[in-house]
């Protein structure tokens, strides 16, 4: 049953006296609908499933897709995966099945964004905060990532390592409250 939209529906409707029924599938979001009716004629069962299915399409999220180990990963890639800081707050990078990684706060809300490899070991910002944005793992001599550059944010493993490159430094006194400053 083709509803419009290059949208088909699978199933079957029947009656009986007494009975009507009608089971649709819309097997590309994984949903379905029953409707059951006593009585021997009047209500279009199959359209009132049809559009059942097309409400619970608009209004719900997809159902993700199950999780499946990756075959094969990048070494150069999971070295970046896990734990970044933005000051004290912490990110987490998470490598995906697709080959990109995505970059969201451990905690709470705040600044989010998938990316994509760009082909010279950086990666360009798909959606969210960092929509465009370049992240580039930024190495020392001997190829270890000391912290990752995302536009004018610096990300370090540690939250305040006085070692780290963090725009504007970090105090020697460590971080305070702000009633603790001066």
């Amino acid at each position: 049953l083709s509803v419009g939209g290059g949208i088909t529906l699978t199933g079957h409707m029947g009656s009986l006296p007494g009975y009507l029924a009608a089971l649709l599938t819309r097997e590309d979001e994984g949903l379905a609908a029953v409707v059951l009716a006593n009585t021997t004629s009047g209500p279009l069962v199959g359209s009132l499933a049809a559009e059942l299915i097309g409400i619970v399409a608009e209004a719900e999220p997809s159902m993700p897709r199950l999780w499946r180990p990756m075959s094969e990963a990048d070494p150069r890639v999971l070295e970046l995966a896990g734990a970044w800081y933005w000051g004290v707050t912490p990110y987490g990078l998470h490598y995906g099945a697709d080959g990109g990684v995505e970059l969201r706060p451990l905690k709470g809300v705040g600044r989010a964004a998938r990316f994509v490899p760009a082909g010279d070991g950086t990666w360009r910002g798909l959606d969210g905060y960092f929509l465009g944005e370049t992240l580039r793992p930024v190495r020392d001599a001997e190829g270890a990532v000391t912290h990752l550059d995302l536009g004018s944010f610096v990300f370090t493993r540690e939250p305040y390592a006085p070692d780290s490159v963090v725009p504007g430094g970090v105090d020697a006194k460590g971080w305070r409250a702000a009633g603790e400053l001066g």
